[in-house]
This record gives C-alpha cells, sequence and structure tokens, in this order.
C-alpha cells in the first residue's frame, strides 16, 4: 500500500497536569461514539503544570458537541496524518523531504504497528499545506516545496 498524506483537523484543549485530566476528556466524546485514529496526551516542559490533549477525528453532529462540552476546541496547528506500509527508514525519508523542502515542523510523532507506519506531523505555517479541509496527496506536497537557491559563495 503507498503511502498517504492527507491534512487533518486536530481538536485541542490544554487541562491542569493532574491524575484522571485525559480519561475526564475522553469520556464524553467515547460515550459519543467516536473513533479516535489519533489521541495525543502530553506534559508541557519546564514547570510541568499544563499538559495537551489532541484528538482526530471529531465528525459528526453528537461527538463534536461532546467534545466542544469537554472543553476540545479545533486546533489551528496546520497537522499532516501520514500512513502506510512501515520500512526501515520510512521516518528518515520523511524528515529529510521536509527539511529539503526547507519547512521547519513544530512536532512529529510516529509509530509503527506491524506492518502499518502512521505520523502526525505539526506545522508553524498553513502556507506549505494548502487547503486544510481537500486531503492532500503525495504529489501535491511535492508541487508546494519553494525550488531551493542555491548562492554562490564568495571568493
Amino acid at each position: 500500500m503507498p503511502v498517504t498524506v492527507k491534512n487533518i483537523l486536530l481538536w485541542r484543549k490544554e487541562v491542569e497536569n493532574q491524575v484522571g485530566s485525559l480519561a475526564h476528556t475522553l469520556e464524553p466524546v467515547t460515550k459519543a461514539g467516536a473513533n479516535l485514529h489519533v489521541l495525543m496526551g502530553y506534559r508541557y516542559p519546564g514547570e510541568g503544570t499544563k499538559a495537551a490533549i489532541e484528538l482526530y477525528p471529531i465528525a459528526g453532529k453528537k461527538v463534536n458537541a461532546a467534545a466542544s462540552e469537554a472543553g476540545l476546541s479545533a486546533s489551528s496547528i496546520p497537522t499532516l496524518l501520514v500512513e502506510g506500509d512501515d520500512k526501515p527508514g520510512l521516518g528518515l525519508a520523511i524528515t529529510q523531504a521536509i527539511a529539503g523542502a526547507g519547512i521547519n515542523m513544530t512536532f512529529f510523532v510516529a509509530q509503527s504497528i506491524g506492518r502499518r507506519f502512521s505520523a502526525v506531523l505539526g506545522f508553524g505555517s498553513q502556507r506549505y499545506l494548502g487547503s486544510r479541509r481537500k486531503p492532500t496527496r503525495r504529489r501535491q506536497l511535492r508541487s508546494s516545496r519553494r525550488p531551493r537557491q542555491i548562492g554562490r559563495s564568495e571568493r
């Protein structure tokens, strides 16, 4: 199976870093019927009193309402979901392609389960990703790269 790349909309909530915060946030969303593909919960580095919860997908009226009631809201972070067959070096190939295009990531979370690979990539600017609502195909992502400009060295 080829690698697929698509824009996704994470739903996000900042919470106090306390026991049960993640479970408390997930309960109403799960009871509303959400089938999450991405669930990230993490403490902010440093003082350790704050944490973030990020979910995808939040779809349908019932799930949307439950997510809003749980304090989640659509994130402004441009995000891609990359999925496909796992193979050695795939993470490196993805990060090299992004770096080669001159694009800085704000986060990269990846895992492989069995023969499948999944990664969630966050960016500081939407300009590299095109429209958030339209799925991005691999060739479209490549075409959005800016040509590298190589200057002559001064002698």
